[in-house]
């Protein structure tokens, strides 16, 4: 009988020191490497790998073939689609081999942020919360929360609310919705009355 609090295919590879929430699952062909910390009510698709000491929130629900590799952070309620990437040494050189966390640029991804399929994440930079990255687009720096990112380059095109739903502003910033204000340079969420 299975104790275990969480879900794992039978082909998952679970190795050993590591830390897995409640209600979490993990399926098809997936490995949670040594000192990974997944929270609870997770889900991680077919061939997910979990590198070395990342550091997974709750409700995070990673889709098949992505790599979180060590160095990455994700916070809770993240969206990771299908195929996106991840990198973690900005310079790699096989010659060369940079192992150890020493040699990883740190990459964070906030609440609820969301990155559609086949995204690449170049590594040393923020994704904002509730950020929105589109299908493909490639993230070569910080991301301010509530942006919405397309391209190669990725480049800010708009904004989303914490739903995702587009946001237009007013002369003065202020958001047809009346919650987000807008300074020219960032979003913010407006205090309740």
């Amino acid at each position: 009988m299975n104790t275990n609090p969480f879900f794992a295919h039978d082909t998952a590879v679970i190795d050993e020191n590591i830390s897995i929430g409640n209600g979490t699952k993990i399926w098809h062909f997936s490995h949670i490497q040594s000192g990974a910390v997944i929270g609870e009510n997770c889900s991680l698709g077919q061939n997910v790998n979990v590198g070395n000491n990342v550091k997974i929130g709750n409700s995070v629900k990673i889709q098949n073939n992505v790599s979180v590799y060590e160095g990455v952070e994700l916070e809770d309620y993240v969206f990771c689609g299908p195929s996106m990437v991840f990198t973690n040494i900005l310079l790699p050189r096989c010659e060369f081999p940079q192992r150890g966390s020493e040699f990883y640029d740190k990459t964070l991804v906030k609440k609820s942020a969301s990155i559609g399929a086949n995204a690449t994440i170049v590594c040393g930079n923020t994704i904002g919360q509730y950020a929105m990255i589109g299908a493909g687009a490639v993230i070569t720096k910080d991301v301010p929360d509530f942006a919405l990112i397309l391209g190669n380059p990725g480049k800010i095109v708009g904004w989303v609310d914490k739903k995702g739903s587009h946001l237009e502003f007013d002369e003065n910033g202020l958001s047809q919705c009346g919650q987000f204000q807008f300074d020219g340079k960032i979003v913010s969420v407006l205090e309740d009355s």
